[in-house]
């Protein structure tokens, strides 16, 4: 649970709660008063449109590969999730967060093994100042059996030789930070996305420029392309951007899948 650090705190966030509405908003967010939130990301090459699923009921049907939800309120406690095939209820792959909470994000992604479908899970606490409106970034590693990777989320034309990575050694099925720490924080503005295999200054993909707005969330996630699960060379992998905001006024959140250059 979030810890309201001071009353002059308190006082100001109450204003903004005010002033934005109520529920959903950042500042409620941050002082653990939002409900938690869930999205889903079907980043599994080549599989089915699944229908996402909480405690065993569908909360989300019909999701296409490359697509990411909206964010949907859930309850507090020890939650399972999973995704199936479209209209069945067996499972592809599942997993628990075993102690959901106020204030909190959660992801779900659907990501390609050796033999099928597995599953990601984060965890994010949502730590944000309650008057900051930096852009939240964390990159998550859904390319299986692939080496770990470096992460430059950098100004264009910035040169990478002399610059440490903005999310260092990502693992397959892994974020960084990592699932239960904030997300890093960014000004908003326009950057490009460079990936490296982990201390390695060599790019295997750049992104086009990209514009972060303040106050967005970014998941940056490398999926492989069909029928090259094993592989984490230019040409054989995508990145793909979740980006999601304020979700008391929610616009349609996407991904895009970004070739390489």
């Amino acid at each position: 649970m979030k810890t309201i650090r001071t009353l002059a705190a308190l006082a100001s966030a109450a204003a903004l709660l005010t002033a934005c509405g109520g529920g959903g908003s950042d500042v409620a967010k941050e002082l653990g008063l939002q409900n938690p939130e869930i999205h889903f990301v079907h980043a599994l090459p080549g599989g089915p449109n699944v229908d996402f699923l909480v405690n065993g009921s569908v909360l989300q049907p019909n999701i296409p590969y490359k697509q990411v939800t909206n964010f949907a309120n859930i309850n507090t406690g020890n939650t399972n999730v999973s995704y199936a095939s479209t209209g069945t209820t067996t499972a592809l792959a599942s997993g628990n967060f075993p102690d959901v909470a106020k204030g909190h994000e959660y992801t779900v992604l659907a990501l390609p093994s050796l033999t099928g479908g597995d599953i990601g899970l984060i965890d994010d606490p949502f730590d944000k100042g309650v008057l900051s409106n930096s852009a939240r970034v964390r990159a998550f590693n859904a390319t299986v059996n692939a080496q770990n990777l470096d992460m430059y989320v950098v100004a264009p034309g910035t040169a990478i030789a002399n610059i440490s990575p903005t999310m260092a050694g990502v693992n397959y099925k892994n974020a960084v930070p990592a699932s239960g720490q904030d997300s890093l924080y960014l000004s908003g503005g326009n950057y490009v996305v460079i990936a490296t295999v982990a201390g390695s200054k060599t790019p295997i993909y750049q992104s086009p420029t990209i514009s972060i707005n303040n106050n967005a969330d970014w998941l940056i996630t490398t999926v492989p392309t069909a029928g090259t699960l094993s592989q984490l060379t230019p040409g054989q992998f995508h990145i793909l951007v979740a980006q999601g905001g304020n979700t008391s006024q929610p616009s349609a959140e996407y991904i895009n899948a970004l070739t390489n250059q």
